[in-house]
């Protein structure tokens, strides 16, 4: 989609040239600098109580007298926060799609439109405007709607420009995650994945590296091998790097659990559901996704991207309940539940992780059913010892309108994962089952600054608007740029 601006007072709007005009109208009442000629539909629908300024309700005008535009949207905000201001965007671009608009402005009545405001509004149009079709021929034909337009004051051009740029790259970002995690299993296989990083590479100039399983065996993975064994298809472990800054300067890791299929293993799930077991990779999706909007923004930053790609498979082959595995780090472990196998493939990275020597990694993974029972479907579960990191993700979680929440990891939990026959397990009690996954993971990044990031009851959704989400792509992209000196 086109993102562009164009100067404009709140007096002049009935001029705008464009197929369809969005206004986002903010408080209880329509702003006096209105343009009279829209203002006084608006306020004759208030009057008629046609319509009511309360957050999300939308009138819809037709070829208004005297206004240039054809089609004229307004929608409330309430008191027009930039999340309330997105949230309209999102539901007005979702309206105006199907009435055969090519070309929306979009602007903000009430208030001044800012940086984040244009960031949010890209980033609304693009979700607005996703269809998934890679593998659904039947798909409805894409939505002629392709140039957004924000009118903004001659004071606010330079951050518009700022926030419209930001949210396009992190909008194509997310849609890059969002179809990697729609993608069927049997389309999106670990090598299908390593092929994603490698064109990447190609577009942006960025250095990817794709081990194979003979690569892995030398470096000692015995626990990413593990998870790996039960499945024909072949593992990969992607390594994906942004150089943005001197080679001096230490970089960011994002490692992301890439599961392209979990059954469970040999402690096999339910069928219930089990085709969403596809977005098991959507932590993996999520950090590529996050690479490619960092390669268009070209941050002063270095980034290096990990991905552990393999399925999960039930085979005569696979790893059984009660086996002991030896991890890159040296540590062993004992496979209590093949399907907390997320965490036996990190493990590995997260070692592999030390010779980049990094000022930070974070991993993201759809690591526990218990992170979606202790915080649902709106928060990303954080988890970090380190306070300044997890208070820099908050930061970035609230400047993306991605939120997380952050979790305990007290050592007391660590209590849970202890074996008589292994170093550690790799379950521990039902309860806090989130918190112990992530106490599992500490255990192998002693040599740096860490977080965790369990997106399981984010990465995707259920029901009729089943879905990835491509979440947490802009949380981490924010997150990257706020390291950039």
């Amino acid at each position: 989609m086109d993102f562009r601006h164009q100067i404009a007072a709140p007096a002049a709007l009935s001029s705008i040239a464009a197929d369809a005009l969005l206004l986002v109208v903010v408080g209880e009442a329509v702003d006096a600098s209105l343009d009279a000629k829209l203002a006084s539909p608006l306020n004759d629908a208030l009057a008629q109580h046609d319509w009511k300024l309360k957050a999300g309700n939308k009138l819809y005008l037709h070829r208004p007298a005297g206004v240039k535009v054809a089609r004229v949207l307004a929608v409330a905000a309430g008191k027009g926060g930039v999340k309330e201001f997105k949230s309209a965007v999102a539901g007005g671009v979702g309206q105006i799609k199907g009435l055969g608009a090519r070309h929306v402005a979009v602007a903000l009545v009430g208030a001044e439109l800012d940086e984040a405001h244009a960031e949010a509004a890209a980033t609304a149009a693009a979700d607005a405007l996703y269809q998934y079709r890679d593998t659904k021929p039947s798909a409805p034909a894409a939505s002629p709607l392709d140039k957004l337009t924000l009118v903004c004051t001659k004071a606010q051009t330079k951050a518009v420009q700022a926030g419209l740029q930001r949210g396009q790259a992190i909008a194509a970002g997310v849609t890059f995650a969002r179809n990697l995690g729609n993608r069927p299993a049997n389309h999106c296989t670990p090598t299908y994945l390593a092929d994603q990083a490698r064109k990447l590479g190609r577009e942006h100039e960025l250095k990817v590296e794709v081990l194979d399983r003979k690569d892995v065996e030398k470096l000692g993975m015995g626990s990413f091998l593990a998870v790996a064994q039960g499945s024909h298809e072949p593992l990969k472990f992607i390594v994906a790097r942004y150089n943005g800054a001197a080679k001096t300067q230490a970089p960011i890791v994002l490692v992301g659990k890439g599961i392209t299929f979990d059954t469970g293993g040999i402690s096999i799930k339910p069928a219930a559901e089990m085709d969403e077991m596809k977005f098991d990779m959507c932590g993996a999706a999520s950090v590529l996704g996050t690479l490619r909007a960092v390669a268009e923004l070209k941050p002063k930053v270095n980034v290096v991207v990990i991905v552990p790609a393999c399925e999960n498979m039930p085979d005569g082959r696979s790893v059984k309940p009660g086996d002991v595995v030896t991890s890159m780090s040296g540590q062993t472990i004992e496979i209590l539940n093949t399907d907390a196998e997320g965490r036996l493939i990190l493990c590995d990275a997260l070692t592999y992780a030390e010779r980049f020597k990094p000022a930070a990694v974070v991993d993201v993974a759809t690591l526990t059913g218990a992170c979606v029972i202790a915080l649902g479907h709106h928060n990303t579960g954080l988890f970090s010892p380190d306070d300044a990191l997890a208070d820099e993700l908050i930061a970035a979680s609230r400047a993306s309108l991605d939120p997380a929440w952050r979790m305990p990891l007290d050592e007391e939990y660590a209590e849970g994962l202890k074996s008589n026959f292994a170093d550690m397990g790799n379950v521990g009690p039902r309860a806090a089952g989130a918190v112990t996954a992530a106490m599992f993971l500490k255990k192998f990044t002693g040599k740096y600054r860490w977080a965790h990031l369990d997106i399981a009851g984010t990465a995707w959704k259920s029901g009729a608007a089943k879905g990835s989400t491509g979440r947490p792509v802009p949380l981490l992209t924010h997150f990257v740029l706020s390291q950039a000196r």
